[in-house]
């Protein structure tokens, strides 16, 4: 967990913060999930990854172009301070309901950003669909070995 401080930054973990200094200058770039309540969160070289799939898209496709207004409509630039802190802009913090504190999720070349009991709830309810599944696991699932 993280806190947001009165202004909506952000304190990156210091774990992460060489890390994002060396791949990106502490650049990044934060837009919406399409499907949860929370705020994705890139360096900038993996949004322009994003970026380069979404100029793809055909604007004439209603759902495509919907993508393209919802994840670039969204997308706000935050470059991270001396101190390791990112301002999130507040019409993206309202978009997720992040208050204070806030959980930090890695997902490989980008981090969730989620209000604490909202992420606690989904975890809660993710754990629940998988006992409750009766759903054969996926072939790429079968392989998981933890």
């Amino acid at each position: 967990m993280v806190n947001l401080d009165s202004k909506g930054r952000l304190a990156v973990p210091t774990r992460y913060r060489e890390l994002l200094n060396e791949e990106s200058q502490g650049q990044m770039v934060c837009t919406i999930d399409l499907h949860q309540p929370c705020l994705l969160l890139y360096p900038l070289p993996e949004w322009e990854i994003i970026e380069q799939k979404l100029s793809r898209l055909s604007s004439m496709n209603p759902a495509e172009r919907r993508v393209q207004r919802l994840l670039l409509g969204h997308a706000s630039e935050c470059q991270m301070d001396s101190a390791g802190r990112l301002l999130l802009a507040s019409t993206l913090r309202q978009h997720a309901g992040l208050t204070k504190e806030v959980m930090l999720v890695g997902q490989f070349n980008k981090f969730e950003l989620w209000d604490e009991q909202t992420w606690y709830q989904q975890v809660k309810d993710d754990i629940d669909a998988e006992q409750s599944t009766q759903e054969p696991l996926s072939e790429r699932l079968q392989d998981l070995s933890l």
